[in-house]
């Protein structure tokens, strides 16, 4: 460990900068010789890393969905060569360069923060063994080691034996009471962190090996956590278990306002996201908006909490635009649901049919014309048939009783005949 610390010594100097500008503050508030002040400018430290460390972890997330998306993809790559291993990773990186994927762009942020780390890990361990490093000199060295955290010294360890404790004005009971106090938090917070992501934010419609990988890594990380932890000083546990409560509350933002498509996640957001918009009739954020255009381009490839999502918009009598926006629809037009199917819109007048009369009501609304229905409306007389429609050949038909317009019996049209005189009959069927 001592070799790799070393490695990163080039950032040794800035590291150290950092935590005695923070101390200088601390120590004004809390004294300069207390584990208040130095252990605050710990925790700023890394509060200040991971904020510059921000847009790594945006494009981590994005990195993240879009190898989710390519799984099956990947997966059928995979069965395809799977007896040709070179054929196989020319066929994976042509994938990653068509979709512009990295996979190594969801490590960013842990590559990026090693370096860190591992000089935190080096300045502490100078501390320890009583050695002036980067811009800490002999008396922050000497108010450095007078620090304790409940107890513990700054630099000490877990197995550090009684004389050494003892030196830095510490007993075994304190340090490994404290320093197992933090690797169990340490391990716990960082579980959390992933098991969130597992039940919450992935998609579960698609069962691919990816998912299988994250699930092991859920209880190895804690494990690799537990077993290095004894061998850090608190110092850095307090820097680690800083830095794992940072990610699990970015990871819990990250999930409740912008979740991957098809988890758990993403259908409580759009069910809160459809309160909002039907009790405000818009969007409001610029993320919701992002979000909204993106189903709306996806069009009959949106999933189930999607469709949901668009059919309570149409039931509210709103529309969701291509840009993302929503407005109130026409009251006079159809709206076409999710499933293809017309429905009307919200406020829009329903269209009343008449009643299906039977045989006898037909018969009897013929005989006496004059009592019509009162729901049925008045129907326009039908045209008398020209001198040119009038058969020529056929003998003039009785006379038949003409329905008063308004009478509750069906026209020719609706019951199947043709309007006006009928055709003549051929000479081939007199």
């Amino acid at each position: 460990m001592d070799t790799i610390a070393s490695f990163f010594s080039f950032i040794t100097t800035p590291v150290s900068w950092v935590i005695v500008q923070f101390h200088t503050v601390y120590g004004s508030i809390f004294g300069p010789d207390t584990g208040w002040a130095w252990g605050l400018s710990i925790v700023s430290l890394v509060v200040l890393i991971r904020i510059c460390l921000i847009p790594l972890f945006v494009k981590q997330i994005k990195a993240t969905r879009a190898m989710q998306t390519l799984q099956p993809e990947m997966k059928k790559i995979q069965e395809r060569y799977k007896n040709d291993k070179q054929r196989q990773s020319e066929e994976m990186m042509k994938l990653y360069k068509e979709s512009g994927t990295n996979p190594l762009s969801s490590c960013l942020p842990i590559l990026a923060q090693s370096p860190f780390f591992f000089a935190l890990y080096h300045v502490l361990n100078g501390i320890a063994s009583g050695k002036t490093i980067g811009v800490i000199n002999d008396s922050l060295l000497e108010s450095a080691r007078k620090a304790h955290i409940f107890g513990a010294p700054l630099a000490a360890k877990f197995k550090d034996n009684a004389d050494t404790l003892h030196a830095l004005g510490a007993t075994v009971t304190d340090v490994r009471v404290v320093t197992a106090i933090m690797i169990v938090l340490m391990s716990a917070s960082q579980f959390y962190t992933q098991r969130q992501l597992m039940t919450k934010n992935v998609d579960t419609s698609v069962k691919t090996p990816f998912m299988q990988q994250q699930k092991m890594l859920m209880y190895v990380f804690p494990i690799m956590f537990a077993v290095f932890g004894i061998n850090f000083p608190v110092g850095v546990l307090v820097y680690w278990l800083t830095t794992n409560v940072w990610t699990m509350g970015q990871q819990m933002y990250v999930i409740r306002n912008n979740p991957t498509p098809g988890s758990k996640a993403q259908a409580a957001y759009l069910e809160r996201l459809t309160g909002h918009v039907t009790h405000h009739g818009k969007v409001r954020s610029r993320g919701a908006r992002v979000i909204v255009k993106a189903i709306v381009a996806k069009g009959r490839e949106r999933n189930e909490a999607e469709r949901k999502f668009i059919n309570s918009l149409t039931k509210a009598g709103l529309t969701a635009q291509a840009d993302g926006n929503v407005v109130k629809s026409d009251s006079q037009t159809v709206a076409q649901a999710e499933d293809g199917t017309p429905t009307t819109a919200a406020g829009a007048p329903r269209r009343q049919q008449p009643k299906r009369q039977s045989k006898s009501q037909r018969q009897s609304g013929a005989k006496q014309p004059h009592e019509a229905e009162p729901d049925d409306e008045p129907s326009a007389p039908s045209p008398s048939p020209t001198k040119s429609e009038e058969p020529q050949d056929a003998k003039p038909a009785p006379p038949q009783q003409t329905p008063k317009p308004g009478s509750g019996t069906r026209s020719k049209a609706q019951s199947g005949q043709r309007k006006g005189g009928q055709r003549p009959k051929s000479s081939s069927k007199k």
